[in-house]
């Protein structure tokens, strides 16, 4: 890795990417996820914030970014999502779902992406999934991840790639391992019985084909437009590749865009960073 200090590459001729961020009360760590976008090599971008509702001050971070890039947009989900917080799971099951979909309404790039609100990216993560994406004629990939450190904030990777290539064929029979028998036979079932009832010792395995993660960092996929018109974000009670502990969203959306295209591949090349 390598610091850099700006934009080194100026795309204009080359296709629009929508960077969707969806955030929720992120205040102390907005500003270094989307200056990781900004400061991107591939700099023919449109920066989308989702706030989620935040109670904290995102908004006046994210709006006094506004004033020194006009690349950066902000909206405020117009819903609140009220099942956000499962009562029995005592978590945020639906994380960012309905701010990434609420963000395919605004996106106008032919390419789409995601970046969270309290990770960062490489600064020629684009660049590198785009060639990648163009180079397969592929409709969607990912990428890995690293854990966040603030020693690789403002660097580009030098890195290779080095390991296994996934393909089209190899990650749809993944889609299909980890789907469950019950979604197979009847999607609408599926999606009537309540997910606490699918955890259930004797019933699990009905609805959960096994639990192996989608490849790569699913919440920072890339992929065509042409995704969003038949694949959107879903919520919990309609995920056929939930997590076991009730989240999955990433995981439901890629497996879901794996199977419907049968297009995508991973690649092993860390590009973005996370915190846990």
């Amino acid at each position: 890795m390598k610091k850099i200090e700006a934009n080194t590459i100026t795309q204009t001729t080359q296709p629009l990417i929508s960077v969707i961020i969806p955030t929720h009360n992120n205040a102390d760590t907005i500003r270094t996820a989307i200056e990781s976008i900004l400061r991107q090599t591939y700099s023919h971008i449109e920066v989308i914030v989702v706030d989620d509702n935040s109670t904290d001050n995102t908004r006046q971070v994210v709006t006094d970014m506004q004033k020194e890039d006009s690349r950066l947009q902000y909206y405020l989900l117009p819903s609140d999502d009220a099942e956000r917080i499962d009562p029995i799971l005592k978590r945020n099951t639906n994380a960012g779902y309905a701010a990434r979909n609420f963000g395919f309404t605004k996106a106008r790039g032919e390419l789409i992406t995601f970046q969270d609100g309290d990770d960062a990216s490489i600064l020629n993560r684009l660049e590198i999934q785009y060639s990648l994406l163009t180079e397969h004629n592929a409709t969607h990939i990912t990428t890995e991840c690293s854990p966040f450190s603030e020693a690789l904030v403002g660097t580009i990777s030098t890195q290779n790639i080095v390991g296994t290539i996934l393909g089209p064929e190899d990650i749809w029979k993944l889609s299909q391992k980890a789907k469950g028998l019950i979604a197979k036979i009847s999607p609408h079932l599926n999606s009537t019985i309540h997910f606490h009832h699918k955890r259930l010792r004797l019933l699990n395995k009905l609805f959960f084909g096994n639990l192996a993660p989608y490849p790569g960092a699913g919440n920072s996929p890339m992929f065509k437009r042409e995704v969003i018109e038949k694949v959107l974000f879903r919520k919990l009670a309609d995920r056929v590749w939930p997590s076991f502990m009730g989240r999955g969203a990433d995981r439901d959306f890629n497996f879901q865009v794996a199977e419907t295209f049968k297009n995508s591949y991973y690649f092993p090349i860390s590009l973005y960073l996370w915190r846990k």
